[in-house]
Order: C-alpha cells, then sequence, then structure tokens
C-alpha cells in the first residue's frame, strides 16, 4: 500500500463552502444590479413612448383632412375613427401597468388619456400616459412622469406634473 500524505489531491469541505457562498453573493449583487421589474417596467414605457408617438401622429393627419380633432367621446371609439379614416393601421395596445396609474381626464380609453381644446385661439390634442419606471420618473422626482404627445407642438416628450394630469399645454423635458 501507498502512504497517503499529508496534502491530498482536491478541494476540503469549507473551501467548496467558502467558494459557494462568494458566488451566492455576486448572483444577489448581479440580481440587484438588473433589477428584472424595473427592467420589465423600462420595456413597458418604451412602448407607451412608441405608441403615443403613433397615435400623436395620426391625430396630426386626421386634424389635417378634416379640419378636427377627435373629440373627448369619439376618442372611447379611437380605434374605429382612426383606422376606418386610414391613419392607423391598428390602435396600438398600451401595455399593462403593474400597479394603478390612471389619469384623471374625463376621457380615458385602453390607457391612453386625451384631451382637447383650445390653446391661443387654435385647436390642440394631447394624447398621454403615465410612465412607471422608476428611471423615467426619477427626471421628475417628486413629480410624476407622463410620456405626451402635444398636437400644437406637433412633439412627444416626457412631462413632468405634481397633480395626476399634464394640462393642455404640457412643458417637456429638454
Amino acid at each position: 500500500m501507498k502512504n497517503l500524505s499529508k496534502s491530498s489531491k482536491g478541494f476540503t469541505l469549507i473551501e467548496l463552502l467558502i467558494v459557494i457562498a462568494v458566488l451566492g453573493i455576486l448572483a444577489a449583487v448581479v440580481l440587484v444590479a438588473i433589477d428584472p421589474v424595473q427592467q420589465l417596467a423600462r420595456g413597458r414605457d418604451a412602448g407607451r413612448k412608441t405608441s403615443i408617438g403613433q397615435l400623436g401622429r395620426a391625430l396630426q393627419a386626421y386634424y389635417t383632412v378634416r379640419s378636427q380633432y377627435l373629440t373627448s367621446a369619439e376618442w372611447t371609439t379611437a380605434p374605429n375613427q382612426l383606422v376606418s379614416a386610414g391613419e392607423i393601421q391598428a390602435f396600438p395596445a398600451n401595455p399593462a401597468y403593474s400597479g394603478a396609474f390612471a389619469c384623471t381626464t374625463p376621457t380615458v380609453f385602453q390607457g391612453y388619456c386625451y384631451n382637447t381644446g383650445l390653446v391661443a385661439g387654435t385647436p390642440q390634442a394631447v394624447v398621454y400616459a403615465r410612465l412607471e419606471s422608476n428611471s423615467e420618473n426619477s427626471k421628475c422626482a417628486p413629480n410624476i412622469a407622463w410620456f405626451a404627445f402635444a398636437t400644437n407642438q406637433g412633439r412627444a416628450g416626457i412631462v413632468c406634473t405634481p397633480a395626476a394630469d399634464p394640462s393642455l399645454t404640457p412643458t417637456f423635458l429638454p
């Protein structure tokens, strides 16, 4: 028989436990850094931004042809109105919120808020939705972050409001 030397080949149980503990700590740090809940919220916000831009451009095209915007009552039938007018192929779906983020305007359809009125005597429409990710809301802290398209300005952007509703003349972040 061979004599076993005091140094054996392989790892001891203590060494293996230390390696497993270090890997567990690293995995926890990576999970916190990635934050899957916030990743999903950022993805939903990106979908909302794209949809708001599409709806805003469709509203501008609708106005160009008809010299009027959809009324608040017509917003509830916006898919029929905008699709049959040929302004959009399909009404974009608003990703479901992880919480309750409704607007206070009287006209909300499929999670999109809509407001019309006169600004300096000129008709305009604003379509908007609340953003839910921490990265977007941190731009507006302590206010609420919205993504809006204002037809009088012909653009979309992030709007910060202390209340639960952007005005007809939203002030976009630079």
